[in-house]
């Protein structure tokens, strides 16, 4: 038998590669869902024997989503992490109005979520707003807390909620505290020896061995969410780092908006987490425990949608395509990287064209330089069709807020580039209600007032070697 392998072995091997090729090309072609990756993967197995079909089995194919379809469906099985809320009772007393119809059917279709009426939802503007109203609550909580984000610094911002959630546990509250693990090294030393010390019941999300590539990191639990005793939730896209306090000689300054919400939408905010802790931890608690009973004090209708590259893939760019579909007067995005795939350039400029006003706000100076050249080309596919860009002031906009006529608006941690909508885990909120959206109508107002219209004319004037730069910078658009 040895002295057959001796002589054939050259033959069996590239056999083997041969079928390994196969597999994996067939693989590529099944899973796939762009051609571009369908054809970029298998132009590489095959151009790279043996080389492609490895690369392709160890940074192609992906594990997360049929984890996350698993404890998906451990949890429907289970029927744990949804109460089972009355929602037909629901709509018996809280009367929905009939705009935008068409939208809460793509939300419930893309989600498989209810839409859920009756809450309150109070915008925070600024670091000091949203950090002293989740700090009461975390002070105030009675039974459990958990708590998710993807940056958690070791600084005064960082150490103040540890303490808080430290406190809480001494009181015998429950506490979970997930951190992305990218998230915890933009301070140094991170917090998590801090956690430790303190005892708390704390997990991070996917660890990754590549420091030097440590922020261009994806796959990256990017979600920002606080649950308080099942009743009390807060998301949107801050986090807890001392930059949001705009604190005097603070380095990197940043203006952002959090929510805190009260209501039945709540308990998607919950779900979310627990599949997320269940995903890190292996751990799946007891939800009758966690869950309140939510108030049904507010003039809100809200849905939760998750979105990440497992079984919620595309979620929050499909529920975005039907929001600028349906509009009729009015498209106000708030974002601090701008690099949409081409599909919502072309929907921007469809609604440009019906005669609806688009308005894209960015900061004048974005804290990613690579961002900023690489979002001169969408940019100068937008202001042609009459779509308005406006660059606000420092300090630099973290906010994510995306407003369709008077009635829609849509919050939460997903920005406008491939990161958020392909590669991380976000959590939006969809809402429907005119309060929420003349509060944020007003604040979008603000930042008009004070910012820059970009004009066509200044992208065609740049020299000839930030051009150049800038359609380099274009060509990382689909990692950033």
């Amino acid at each position: 038998m040895l002295e057959f392998f001796s002589h054939y072995w050259p033959i069996i091997f590239g056999l083997f590669e041969r079928c390994f090729a196969i597999g994996t090309s067939l693989h590529a072609l099944l899973q796939k869902r762009e051609t571009r990756a369908v054809l970029g993967w298998v132009g590489l197995i095959w151009l790279s024997p043996l080389v492609g079909s490895l690369l392709y089995c160890c940074f192609g194919v992906n594990r997360i989503e049929r984890k996350g379809e698993r404890i998906l469906d451990q949890i429907d099985a289970q029927g744990k992490y949804t109460l089972k809320r009355a929602v037909r009772a629901w709509e018996t007393r809280y009367q929905r109005t009939d705009t935008n119809v068409e939208l809460e059917e793509i939300g419930k279709w893309i989600t498989r979520r209810e839409l859920t009426p009756a809450n309150d939802v109070t915008p925070l503007v600024g670091g000091k707003a949203a950090y002293d109203s989740m700090l009461t609550a975390i002070d105030e909580a009675q039974h459990s807390i958990s708590l998710c984000s993807y940056i958690f610094d070791n600084d005064s911002s960082g150490r103040m909620f540890a303490e808080a959630l430290a406190n809480a546990t001494q009181r015998g509250v429950d506490v979970r505290v997930l951190i992305d693990d990218v998230g915890t090294r933009y301070s140094k030393p991170t917090i998590l020896a801090e956690f430790q010390r303190l005892g708390l019941n704390a997990a991070t999300f996917l660890p990754t061995s590549t420091p030097a590539l440590v922020f261009y990191a994806n796959l990256r639990n990017h979600r920002k969410i606080l649950v308080v005793d099942g009743e009390i939730g807060f998301t949107g896209g801050m986090n807890i780092r001392e930059g949001n306090l705009n604190l005097p000689r603070c380095k990197h300054p940043i203006q952002d908006v959090h929510f805190r919400f009260e209501g039945p939408v709540v308990e998607h905010f919950l779900e979310v987490f627990l599949a997320d802790w269940a995903f890190v931890t292996g751990e799946h608690p007891d939800p009758e425990k966690l869950f309140g009973d939510p108030q049904l004090n507010g003039t809100t209708w809200a849905r939760g949608i998750p979105d990440g590259p497992d079984a919620d893939l595309d979620n929050i760019r499909m529920v975005i395509l039907g929001a600028i579909a349906s509009a009729n007067e009015r498209i106000d995005i708030v974002t601090p990287y701008f690099l949409p795939d081409e599909s919502l350039i072309n929907s921007l400029n469809v609604a440009a064209m019906r005669g609806v006003r688009v308005r894209v706000l960015i900061p004048e100076e974005c804290n990613i330089r690579l961002v900023q050249w690489a979002a001169s080309d969408p940019i100068s596919r937008i202001l042609p069709y009459h779509c308005e860009v406006i660059r606000t002031p420092a300090p630099f906009d973290h906010s994510k807020i995306m407003l369709v006529d008077n009635e829609w608006t849509l919050i939460g941690s997903s920005n406008w580039d491939p990161r958020s909508l392909r590669l991380n885990f976000e959590f939006n909120v969809e809402c429907y209600g005119t309060q929420l959206n003349s509060e944020m109508s007003k604040l979008v107002e603000e930042k008009v007032r004070s910012g820059r219209r970009m004009s066509l004319e200044e992208l065609q004037t740049r020299n000839f070697a930030i051009r150049i730069r800038d359609g380099i910078a274009r060509l990382a658009t689909p990692y950033l």
